[in-house]
């Protein structure tokens, strides 16, 4: 079905997205900074997925989540970095109604699947440390399979509900989006409609999403903590740590920035622009370079691929 049979009619068929900036000029310099970030995003979560295929040590649980955190990581830049991109290059800022309606459509579905990825990644490491024993049984082979369909069931319904809902308010003048790309709030303030609707549905998924989710990493980590200090050797203890504290770091940030943005949205459309930089094209990026760098087994994988 088309974006536009869903809609009631408007009178706005082409967006303006601002980018990062006002300027009406090609900004070379920031389009070969994010250039060169959505390369390295992409490379490094291929080599990410090429190290855990390749393998067969890699082939446990955790590594299985962390290969399904890759694939979302290039999607999800892949949603709004090309498009920011030819904003810089071009100077052209102008998106279809479609083609708003379809970005904001996917951008949703990869930012709910990295927020239920990143949660079960928490409750997979809360298991092999609390439960070592029963581990294999709990996360055993069939289990993981469900749980990342639920994970992309959870993001494709979320994305449904936000696309249709936005399908059906008004746009008048002005048609001018403040961010660099399509995205549910930029588009409320945007909607000549009443919009209580869309924004209380939007609510509901933040919480069951967003806060949900987070409550629940942060009561897991608390858990393992308390586990960890219960192991009798230093050794053991810092080994435990560092096998989760690569995982936080990445929560840490991707959720830190997300809640800034969606729960407590800034006053300033600059800082919103920055913040939302961070978890939408930051954090795909560094995933690889913090998972690689503070795990041993990666590293040692990556060395034999590259002496090959």
């Amino acid at each position: 079905m088309e974006a536009s049979s869903w809609r009631n009619e408007s009178s706005v068929s082409v967006f303006l997205i601002v980018g990062l900036s006002e300027t009406a000029d090609p900004q070379i310099p920031l389009f070969l900074v994010f250039l060169a970030v959505y390369l390295i995003t992409v490379v490094g979560n291929i080599v990410i997925l090429s190290v855990i295929s390749s393998d067969q040590r890699l082939h446990t649980p955790m590594y299985f989540f962390l290969a399904n955190l890759a694939v979302v990581d290039i999607f999800l830049s892949s949603v709004t970095v090309p498009k920011l991109l030819l904003i810089l290059v071009t100077a052209q800022k102008s998106i279809s109604y479609a083609g708003c309606v379809t970005q904001l459509y996917f951008f949703q579905l990869f930012m709910v699947v990295e927020c239920y990825i990143l949660t079960v990644m928490a409750y997979d490491r809360y298991v092999a440390i609390c439960f070592p024993l029963n581990y294999n049984i709990i996360m055993s082979r069939a289990i993981r399979i469900r749980i990342v369909l639920s994970c992309w069931a959870s993001g494709l319904l979320n994305s449904v509900v936000q696309a249709i809902s936005i399908c059906h308010l008004d746009f008048c003048s002005p048609n001018k989006i403040d961010h660099f790309f399509c995205d549910v709030t930029p588009l409320f303030k945007l909607s000549c409609s009443d919009t209580k609707v869309g924004e209380g549905l939007f609510m509901i998924v933040v919480v069951i999403a967003g806060m949900g989710p987070l409550i629940f990493i942060l009561v897991t980590y608390g858990r393992i903590i308390a586990a960890v200090t219960k192991i009798s050797t230093s050794k053991g203890r810092r080994k435990t740590f560092s096998t989760c504290a690569s995982h936080f770091m990445v929560v840490a940030l991707y959720y830190g920035s997300g809640i800034f943005s969606y729960i407590w949205p800034s006053y300033s459309v600059e800082d919103d622009r920055s913040v939302s930089v961070v978890y939408s094209i930051l954090t795909p990026l560094l995933n690889p370079f913090i998972y690689s760098l503070r795990n041993k087994q990666v590293k040692e994988s990556l060395k034999k691929i590259l002496l090959m």
